[in-house]
């Protein structure tokens, strides 16, 4: 049921969408430019970059050529950590948010980072978000606060555990030291019976290959990225579900000064931008699987009624306790909005 409701959900974004890029017309405002600022490369092939440029083609093909976006790739306008500002203050019109990275600014939308692990796929949680700024007016808001305006969503891919030795279940994760971030990751390890390790991203590879390291949390298409496959032989299909990782959003005064026709087709591509980048991401991730058993890297399921045992733990409910709190205090319902992030 829940899956046909998702199908139905983007049936309709795709008719939305449709309408809005039959309704512009050339007597709308003068041909407009509008600054697009990531930190990722142009030339990074992956489902984010490939659908974000999908994006800047057809805002233009859907507007007959009066407004267009620019793209500044590679954090050349401004790095990951400094886009937020960067679009609050103007310097870019639209870019995207790596929510993660900004827990304290931003409590209310990165709701689902509290919540690991959670059964929701790359395509549910970005629909799910989209829901929840459609039903609560506390999600805009809070981005409103820095002149911010969410236009689409971008969740990492699923999760699983990439390790050096096979892992079948709970026992077999008994004093083993994973890498651990952010707020939720060290509490489902120590839950786990392994020793949390908080460690960046790009020290990843080395502390594996020297044997400091165990297993890391990531998605078959970041493992690929990071080269954590040529260290870790085995991936475990450990169901952490998606991470909601990116807001791409928009100055929120270049996003008002749209005319009615171009920001229906903006909002339109922003609600299909979900399915490119979740589709593009399947493909990608279907082809590393495919090339990891050539490879001979084994792919190994982990049981997911123990994975879901671990929710029960205190240290896991005391995270998402403090989620809850935030978004009861921003007079959110806390509790069902959870309840959404259960097995």
């Amino acid at each position: 049921m829940k899956k046909r409701a998702f199908k139905a959900g983007y049936s309709l974004v795709l008719a939305v969408g449709i309408l809005a890029a039959g309704a512009f017309s050339a007597e709308h405002v003068s041909a407009e430019t509008y600054k697009w600022i990531t930190s990722k490369p142009e030339g990074a092939n992956d489902a984010q970059s490939i659908s974000m440029k999908w994006m800047v083609d057809e805002f233009k093909k859907r507007t007959g050529g009066k407004h267009e976006f620019r793209m500044f790739w590679g954090g050349s306008v401004a790095k990951a950590k400094e886009i937020p500002d960067a679009l609050t203050n103007g310097v870019g019109d639209i870019g995207d948010i790596i929510t993660p990275y900004f827990q304290s600014k931003f409590p209310v939308n990165n709701a689902v980072g509290f919540f690991i692990p959670q059964p929701n796929s790359t395509i549910e949680v970005a629909l799910m978000m989209e829901k929840w700024h459609r039903m609560y007016p506390q999600f805009d808001a809070e981005l409103a606060k820095y002149n911010l305006k969410a236009i689409g969503f971008r969740p990492l891919e699923p999760y699983g555990l990439i390790c050096t030795k096979p892992i079948t279940g709970l026992a077999d994760l008994k004093g083993k030291r994973i890498r651990t971030y952010g707020f939720a990751y060290p509490k489902i390890v120590a839950a786990m019976g392994a020793t949390p390790v908080s460690l960046g991203s790009s020290q990843a590879y080395e502390a594996m290959q020297r044997g400091l390291l165990d297993c890391s949390p990531i998605g078959p298409v970041l493992a690929r990225g990071w080269k954590l496959d040529e260290v870790g032989k085995y991936y475990i299909r450990f169901p952490f579900g998606a991470s909601f990782g990116h807001i791409i959003a928009m100055n929120r005064k270049s996003y008002e000064s749209l005319d009615p026709a171009t920001r229906a087709i903006l909002e339109g591509l922003g609600r299909e931008y979900a399915m490119r980048y979740s589709t593009e991401l399947e493909i990608q991730t279907n082809k590393i699987l495919a090339d990891w058993k050539t490879k001979g890297l084994k792919v190994l399921d982990f049981p997911v009624a123990e994975a879901a045992s671990l929710v029960n733990d205190p240290g896991v409910q005391e995270v998402r306790k403090t989620w809850i709190e935030k978004a009861n205090a921003a007079g959110l319902p806390g509790a069902a909005i959870a309840a959404e992030l259960n097995f």
